[in-house]
């Protein structure tokens, strides 16, 4: 298992400091396979931590974060790396005001769905939480779904993570994805172990993890951002520096500088739309 992280701790989370609100965001990549059942697989996720001040309504550029981010070394480890997602996932519930994935119900299914059974009772609890997240008190630890919960920020149809992002300012632009697919780079790294594809998947996930805690916190009025907007992928070149040799490639390097369009910007597999299924014919 190969696990990076801002913390000296990176399977738990980070000391609560006082007077705070905590929100946990929480993202999962899988493989998919359609044609047989229970065909999609997770491999990787992350969890990012954002600490914001309840005195005030902080600008996210201002704001830093702490990161965990776990990806699997063999494919045999998958049943690992469910228990400490599971855990993951019970312990921001623990700790958070505000738990957060985008279109989280996927994720939740696809691991329980592969969760050994020491896993299990983890991710129905979150996933009963997430189905009753709206009778939730807002000052009490509940779910937020950036793909369901932000519609009264948004004027447009889309609920893409990267439409939201890009409708509210957050540049997210996806180098990773520009030439290659996302499964593709995860098979270079399981058949080939090339690291750079591992490396790859590894920072589109976290930023599927911090642009989603921006959107939580900006939908819960908890933080802003300057209208000029807010470039995610600068925050996690200076919150994650030297965690990947990814970020010091020019590729992502030149993203740093002016905003970036991410409007183009590639839908991980993980999150996009299900294909719908093919019509029988009426003759055999």
């Amino acid at each position: 298992m190969i696990i990076k992280s801002s913390t000296s701790h990176p399977l738990q989370p980070p000391p609560l400091p006082t007077g705070v609100v905590r929100v946990a965001s929480i993202d999962v990549e899988w493989t998919k396979n359609y044609r047989i059942k229970n065909g999609q697989r997770p491999f990787c996720y992350s969890v990012a931590w954002l600490d914001l001040p309840t005195n005030r309504t902080p600008d996210l550029a201002d704001v830093p974060f702490e990161w965990t981010s776990v990806y699997v070394e063999e494919p045999d480890e998958m049943d690992e790396l469910i228990r400490n997602a599971a855990a993951t996932v019970s312990a921001a519930a623990q700790t958070s005001t505000i738990i957060t994935g985008h279109q989280f119900c996927s994720d939740l299914a696809v691991l329980e769905a592969n969760a050994p059974r020491d896993a299990v009772a983890d991710l129905q609890t979150a996933r009963t939480h997430w189905k009753g997240r709206r009778d939730a008190k807002a000052d009490e630890s509940h779910y937020v779904d950036t793909r369901f919960d932000a519609g009264h920020l948004l004027t447009g149809k889309s609920r893409r993570l990267v439409d939201v992002c890009t409708e509210l300012g957050l540049d997210v632009t996806q180098p990773e994805l520009l030439k290659t697919s996302m499964p593709a780079w995860h098979r270079r790294w399981v058949e080939d172990g090339q690291e750079e594809g591992r490396e790859r998947v590894s920072v589109l996930n976290l930023r599927h993890s911090l642009s989603t805690a921006y959107v939580a916190a900006r939908t819960a009025g908890l933080a802003v951002w300057a209208d000029e907007g807010l470039n995610v992928n600068r925050a996690i070149a200076e919150g994650a520096k030297g965690a990947w040799g990814w970020l010091e490639n020019p590729v992502f390097t030149n993203l740093l500088e002016d905003p970036c369009p991410s409007e183009s910007a590639a839908l991980s597999p993980s999150k996009a739309p299900r294909p719908p299924a093919k019509r029988r014919s009426s003759t055999r």
